[in-house]
């Protein structure tokens, strides 16, 4: 069996079926965004694999939804023990896997994969709480029985954390899952079977199928024997996914795209405003909730404009493992081609660019410019489709109601920034905006008990808390009658 060594840590390049490594003929080549280096040939799955994957997980089912959630948790939590142990080498393989800081991934991104498989863990054991109530004497009892075999469908932008998202919920619920790593970033996907296998959690209960969506991914969301399918990426990809699975009627939960807007008021702290825009750059601009249509209040627009350009200035860009970088590269040469044609496009529209435009010729291949542009004329594609890279637009607005109007201009709603110093505002503004998350003087604060998922074409449904295990189970009203006992 292939294996790749990255960063020191080796990585098996064959898919985890059943508990154990299995080959394919096909094969496809991960690349580091830093420098393009090849880190591995992967085995590249199809119809074929993924019918395995599913057999195995249906066939582990039965064992797996009838052990304890108290044993459910306790797996859960040697799995989180593990990945807390092996943070630096889990994040030194992402990090070249897919170009994010190693820093973030350090402090923030693999600490947050723990935290997922404990939290759920928790949850199921803790505060998954069980109604009952009476019906004119009848008593009725809801319960929260597991699905079946899942498939999760995820993005390159945070592997690991964003699968975790979706695995720990699954698998606390007594459900088998099928993982299909995206395939720009799919080492820590590998590294993660092989600890979920040290944990001890049964063969068949997590199962990682690798390979193209177009192949491995359409052949899980058609399979006749998933229950539930969790994807977060894209809308093109989301439509495929829901024409498949509308042939086996496989409920769906999507986190899609956004063009999430940050509005900043006049009334706002300004230095809070401005720190809260430049972090929009986080990933290099590769995270669906970013708020990348910036709108400004106009008393204050020339103000909060000049210092966000200086702050966009003071961005240092390069080497995502070293301490001192800012801003790392994107995640491939054909998405930067991307996100420049985008570009490109605006300037064509008549944008103008205030801050960076293009390709970072110092640094070369996927390494992208903070990009900061104005006056884009309205309806132009800049301002309504998602770019997903390092590229920010300004707009301004004149009263309260034209900068809601003007948020609210999109078919997208994941999420919103409020920047503004009057809660009674903070309040209309929040209360009036469509969106799945309203962040107010903060951006990015995320509690897994809380609901979350977009609007509009931002997604369909919502996971966290009880509503994963809404999603992951099937809801159950059992009501008993008094009559008939013995």
């Amino acid at each position: 069996m292939p294996v790749a060594t990255v960063s020191g840590t080796p990585v098996d390049t064959g898919h985890w079926i059943g508990g154990e490594r299995v080959e394919s003929a096909g094969r496809f080549t991960s690349f580091s965004p830093i420098d393009g280096r090849a880190l591995g040939e992967f085995c590249r799955g199809g119809p074929a694999e993924a019918d395995s994957a599913v057999r195995a997980a249906a066939a582990a089912f039965g064992q797996w939804r009838r052990t304890s959630p108290a044993r459910r948790a306790e797996l859960l939590h040697r799995i989180a023990d593990e990945v807390e142990r092996r943070t630096p080498e889990l994040a030194a393989v992402e990090t070249e896997d897919n170009g994010a800081l190693l820093r973030s991934h350090l402090r923030g991104v693999m600490p947050r994969v723990a935290h997922n498989f404990r939290f759920f863990a928790d949850w199921l054991t803790g505060e998954l709480r069980h109604p009952e109530f009476d019906t004119r004497g009848h008593r009725n009892r809801v319960s929260w029985d597991p699905a079946g075999v899942c498939a999760l469908i995820t993005p390159w932008n945070a592997p690991l954390m964003l699968a975790s998202w979706k695995i720990a919920p699954a698998l606390a619920a007594g459900n088998t899952v099928v993982l299909k790593p995206a395939e720009w970033s799919p080492m820590t996907a590998s590294l993660l079977a092989d600890i979920t296998a040290g944990a001890g959690l049964p063969d068949g209960v997590f199962n990682v199928v690798q390979g193209l969506g177009p192949e491995a991914g359409a052949a899980l969301c058609a399979h006749p024997d998933v229950r539930r399918i969790s994807f977060t990426g894209s809308e093109p990809t989301a439509r495929r996914i829901a024409a498949a699975a509308a042939g086996n009627l496989t409920p769906v939960s999507m986190e899609l795209g956004g063009k999430s807007p940050l509005l900043v008021f006049s009334d706002a702290d300004l230095d809070l405003a401005v720190d809260l825009a430049a972090e929009q750059f986080d990933n290099a601009g590769q995270v669906c909730l970013a708020a990348t249509r910036i709108l400004v209040h106009s008393p204050v627009a020339a103000e909060f404009t000049e210092r966000l350009r200086a702050a966009v200035r003071g961005l240092r860009q390069g080497d995502p493992r070293q301490p001192e970088t800012g801003l790392g590269p994107n995640i491939h040469p054909d998405h930067v081609a991307r996100v420049d044609g985008f570009v490109r496009r605006a300037v064509a529209e008549g944008a103008e660019v205030l801050e960076g435009g293009g390709p970072n010729a110092d640094l070369g291949g996927t390494y992208y410019r903070p990009t900061l542009l104005a006056n884009a004329p309205a309806g132009a594609e800049i301002l309504r489709e998602e770019v997903f890279g390092p590229v920010l637009t300004l707009e301004e607005f004149g009263s309260e109601d034209e900068g809601v109007a003007l948020a609210d201009n999109t078919r997208f709603g994941l999420a919103a920034t409020v920047v503004t110093g009057d809660p009674a505002r903070a309040e209309r503004v929040s209360a009036a905006l469509t969106a799945g998350t309203v962040w107010v003087n903060c951006f990015f604060v995320r509690d897994l008990r809380a609901p979350f998922g977009g609007s509009r074409r931002s997604g369909v449904g919502r996971e966290g808390g009880t509503w994963s295990f809404d999603f992951f189970c099937d809801v159950k009203n059992t009501v008993t009658s008094p009559k008939g006992w013995m």
